[in-house]
């Protein structure tokens, strides 16, 4: 399994060098995949050799840094002689990581993160998803005094991340009545959540991305047989909504986090 997942810069931004990933032209993300140890540079490149994340903008150096993935976290190095980057949290509340130039494998906590490099004129960015981190399930009373490893959840959600939001969207009408099949689509799952404040910006492709995430890292969804012949964004969002409930991992005291204005006109 990934312990890190890249979503390379779209392809308009003139950055079509990659490691194993084909061009797209469904307008979903590109995305790279990085195993405990593996790494991955980026900048903008040249022939030799050639960057695995190429960025495009005056102002990045052709090796501008690298990133490696450890089991629930990645490590940044900072190539630049004289510029700093900056690692958003894109699930908090203005977190972020100064990596000073020069620095090598500077820790990242984060999630989901935003790396930011900056050009001669604005900034360069591309986003980086830690997936394999776990959450504690419950602690005993007493825990505290018990031997013996904690208990982790099977399944690493974490409820403040934009993507449960998705997922309990997705599962709402099945919260909210069990013998309701409707699952609602991704324009729909938008509209839901637009009014919340952190999901003012939230588009389709954004949700799309979400239920990859989901499907393929967190909840580690394979592909059924005959999905082939649906596609594939629908049978995601039915698996997803089937594990989900089949295992509480989302249940009524979470609706509270969807907006009021809709959850009124629940008869």
């Amino acid at each position: 399994m990934e312990s890190v997942v890249v979503q390379l810069p779209d392809l308009a931004d003139g950055c079509a060098r990659d490691r194993g990933t084909a061009e797209r032209s469904d307008g979903k993300p590109r995305l790279l995949s990085l195993g405990p140890g593996e790494a991955a540079t980026f900048g903008q490149g040249g022939s030799a050799p050639p960057v695995d994340i190429a960025l495009a903008g005056r102002g990045i150096s052709r090796h501008a840094g690298q990133i490696t993935a450890f089991d629930d976290y990645w490590r940044l190095c900072n190539f630049s002689r004289t510029a700093t980057y900056v690692v958003e949290n894109l699930e908090g509340g203005g977190e972020y990581v100064k990596v000073a130039p020069g620095r090598l494998g500077a820790p990242i906590p984060f999630e989901l993160a935003r790396v930011v490099l900056p050009l001669t004129a604005g900034f360069v960015k591309f986003t980086v998803f830690a997936p394999r981190h776990a959450f504690l399930d419950f602690l005993e009373p007493d825990a505290g005094t018990a031997s013996g490893d904690p208990t982790v959840a099977p399944f690493s959600l974490d409820s403040t991340a934009k993507y449960f939001l998705v997922l309990l969207a997705l599962c709402e009408a099945r919260l909210r009545d069990p013998s309701n099949l409707a699952i609602p689509s991704v324009p729909e799952v938008v509209e839901r959540l637009r009014p919340l404040p952190v999901c003012r910006d939230l588009t389709a492709t954004a949700v799309n991305f979400h239920i990859d995430y989901l499907a393929g890292s967190k909840l580690r969804i394979r592909e059924r047989t005959g999905a082939e012949q649906v596609p594939r964004i629908d049978w995601k969002r039915e698996a997803l909504v089937s594990l989900a409930m089949r295992f509480n991992l989302v249940r009524q005291e979470h609706l509270m986090m969807l907006p009021k204005a809709a959850q009124s006109t629940e008869r």
